[in-house]
């Protein structure tokens, strides 16, 4: 068990590494794709841009506060997305039949789903939030410390796996319902979607649902919250960003369960 941990990331990278190649062997075509993925979520941003056109606060959020949201939010997504986006395709496999492939090759399933035409253009998302992130926070009014150094860096990485335990638990539901891609897609996008505005515009149900049932708050909203001294909703402690790592894991253990439960149910088409 130990020793096929250890080899997984290998296997995964050589995977990833495959259709790596096979997309720069069309350099001209990659290129036009990677901007054109870029400049599609820039778009996301620019609605941010004309809200503050009329208004100088929302939610109790300065534009560069929002900004911050923002850029966290879509690059946790996107991280996410990049590396286990393509397992949402798991559906299409199962009601095909062409699932069986995976289970009789000499690499985990789940790392051949993940990485499963694996789409380099995607780093478009990634990179575009980055850049709003270095200049949100050049714009923001944040008392740096190591502790608040960590959390930034602690809570891309926790909203990275968040958002990808999500597309996992996804996948993992589509052993049972065959073909729900666009439901899962409705968490995960609709997810990041919420998690660049402040939470506080929203009614205190939702706040409760995304922090105790599908834990999207997490990804970013409290440890912005604790970057930027604010206080947290519903009465909670202004430290719970803190607890995004520990999310995290929790979350990945979910998925792990749900990901080997469904792994069980297969049965093929027969086909």
């Amino acid at each position: 068990m130990v020793e096929r941990v250890l080899r997984a990331p290998s296997q995964y990278w050589m995977l990833i590494v495959l259709w790596i190649r096979s997309a720069l062997a069309y350099p001209a075509s990659f290129v036009l794709m990677l901007v054109s993925s870029t400049l599609v979520t820039v778009t996301d941003f620019i609605a941010v841009l004309m809200i503050f056109s009329h208004i100088s606060s929302f939610g109790g959020f300065s534009l560069g506060e929002m900004a911050l949201l923002y850029a966290t939010a879509s690059t946790a997504l996107g991280v996410a997305d990049l590396f286990t986006g393509s397992i949402e395709r798991v559906g299409e496999r199962i009601r095909t039949g062409s699932f069986d492939s995976y289970l009789i090759r000499p690499v985990p399933a789940f790392l051949q789903a993940a990485a499963d035409g694996f789409a380099l253009r995607r780093l478009g998302r990634p990179l575009q939030a980055t850049t709003v992130l270095v200049l949100a926070l050049m714009n923001v009014d944040i008392d740096w410390t190591v502790a608040r150094g960590i959390v930034l860096i602690g809570s891309l990485i926790a909203g990275s796996v968040i958002f990808g335990t999500l597309f996992v638990l996804g996948a993992a539901f589509q052993f049972i319902s065959i073909d729900s891609a666009e439901l899962a897609n409705s968490v995960t996008y609709g997810g990041q979607a919420m998690a660049q505005f402040p939470l506080t515009i929203f009614g205190k149900e939702i706040v409760r649902a995304v922090t105790f049932v599908v834990p999207i708050a997490f990804v970013n909203y409290y440890p912005v919250l604790f970057l930027l001294g604010k206080p947290a909703p519903l009465g909670l402690p202004s430290w719970i960003g803190l607890l995004s790592p520990l999310v995290a894991v929790a979350m990945a253990a979910v998925a792990s369960l749900a990901w080997r439960g469904g792994l069980r149910r297969y049965r093929s088409t027969g086909s």
